[in-house]
């Protein structure tokens, strides 16, 4: 079922259906614009398809029976917040992180408009009656990767986990400390203990969901990517947000036909363009705006460096623990890793970054930076530092989820894509033709 036909649901957790209609619209308008425009995309990409259409309708209704039968939920919005924790405790972890532009105007009844538009957007859908997970959550959990975040936790009263801002080793004793605390949080909430056992099978299904978005998109290094930059990114959103099991299904079956493209040279784009590669802020399920104009502008997107890209998949936890200390410690110190621009120093995200622009052979670097997201924004300028030495240009864009500035966006592509262009037959000989 897609969600029209959950109009009694939303309307029982208090979803104000006329508004809820508009967004729908709304985000249908801009999927159809930017993901459904591609030509001869695989067919198993219509299991994303539906899972992003599904947040507001069937994985609303999972939820809703998975709480009539006991379970317990929370709300997240990052990266940071441990899955494995949560489900070693029957809790089910709930991605908030709004994508859409729609609501943004609503959150102006709490919030200065001069945040990003992801907490923008998160709270708009709450203020305007449009989110339907409001009221199927237990509790929130919000962290400390930025001060406007900070600050909208403490006003909606959220839970915290404090990221440290250093890689020190009091830093990851402080991290271990604080995932503890969430373990205990999780604990008390839903009644039942992390075990050691339970733990070790919440690691695994999660190390089995970051190894297939590995395998997806190992596959963008070929010379000619059979999938695009816009459906690798949908299928890094819908990895957030699906059942687990369901999305291991589907992206299961999503590899075995990018492998049957990729032996019979079925590649996702109708011309070789530059390989680029989306360097910064998350592009949360809605929002897909740059990578449209990007690659409608003839580039192919081959890797994302992001919070809904690398940054969520890169590195598996540890499964070789054998004690429940050992494993909440592994599970820590791959959280820990994640190189999140609210560190500092952070050269472990430029030495990651500048190893994936090898690893793709990228040809160009767009950093898509939100509006008022300080620390990608300033960190951006030791990016393109670090990229000048290996002479890779870069592209910096700072824009919201809105569509008004496409054309500018278009404008800015265009040159950048004819620099990159002219540079490759000098640099690389040509887009390669064989497979890596």
């Amino acid at each position: 079922m897609m969600e029209q036909d959950h109009r009694s649901l939303l309307a029982e957790l208090g979803v104000n259906l006329e508004l809820h209609d508009q967004l729908l619209a709304y985000n249908t308008r801009q999927f159809e614009r930017t993901h459904l425009s591609q030509r001869d995309r695989p067919a198993a990409m219509e299991l994303f398809d539906r899972a992003f259409h599904a947040t507001h309708g069937d994985r609303v209704a999972e939820i809703a029976a998975y709480r009539r039968k006991g379970g317990k939920s929370i709300g997240t919005f990052c990266i940071y917040v441990p899955d494995e924790i949560a489900l070693a405790a029957g809790v089910l972890p709930i991605p908030l992180c709004g994508g859409s532009h729609w609501p943004v105007d609503y959150a102006d009844k709490m919030f200065p408009r001069e945040i990003c538009p992801i907490i923008r957007s998160t709270f708009g859908m709450a203020f305007s009656g449009t989110c339907p997970y409001k009221k199927l959550k237990d509790a929130a959990v919000g962290e400390t990767t930025c001060d406007a975040k900070k600050k909208a936790w403490d006003l909606m009263g959220f839970t915290v986990m404090e990221v440290p801002q250093k890689k020190n080793d009091r830093d990851r004793a402080l991290w271990r400390g604080e995932v503890r605390e969430f373990r205990a949080f999780v604990e008390r909430l839903s009644g039942i203990p992390v075990t050691c056992e339970s733990l070790r099978r919440e690691v695994r299904r999660q190390n089995r969901k970051r190894t297939v978005l590995q395998q997806v998109n190992a596959l963008r290094r070929e010379s000619d990517p059979p999938i695009s930059g816009l459906d690798a990114l949908l299928v890094s959103q819908a990895a957030l947000s699906m059942d687990v099991d369901a999305f291991i299904a589907a992206a299961d079956q999503l590899l075995r036909e990018l492998h049957d493209r990729l032996d019979h040279g079925i590649s996702a784009y109708e011309t070789p363009g530059p390989r680029i590669l989306i360097a910064g802020t998350p592009s949360p399920m809605g929002n897909a705006k740059v990578h449209y104009a990007v690659e409608s502008s003839g580039m192919r997107i081959v890797a994302d460096e992001s919070c809904t890209g690398s940054r969520y998949y890169r590195g598996l936890v540890d499964e070789s623990g054998e004690t429940l200390e050992g494993l909440l410690d592994a599970v820590a110190d791959r959280y820990f890793t994640i190189d999140c621009s609210c560190f500092s120093p952070n050269r472990e995200r430029i030495d990651n970054l500048v190893e994936m622009v090898d690893t793709y052979r990228v040809d160009g670097v767009v950093q898509n930076i939100l509006s008022f997201c300080h620390g990608y924004n300033v960190e951006a300028k030791a990016v393109e530092q670090a990229l000048q030495k290996k002479q890779i240009p870069t592209l910096k864009v700072v824009t919201d989820y809105s569509f008004e500035d496409m054309e500018q966006l278009r404008v800015r592509m265009e040159p950048f894509r004819e620099i990159l262009q002219a540079r490759i037959p000098v640099q690389t000989g040509g887009i390669p033709g064989t497979r890596s």
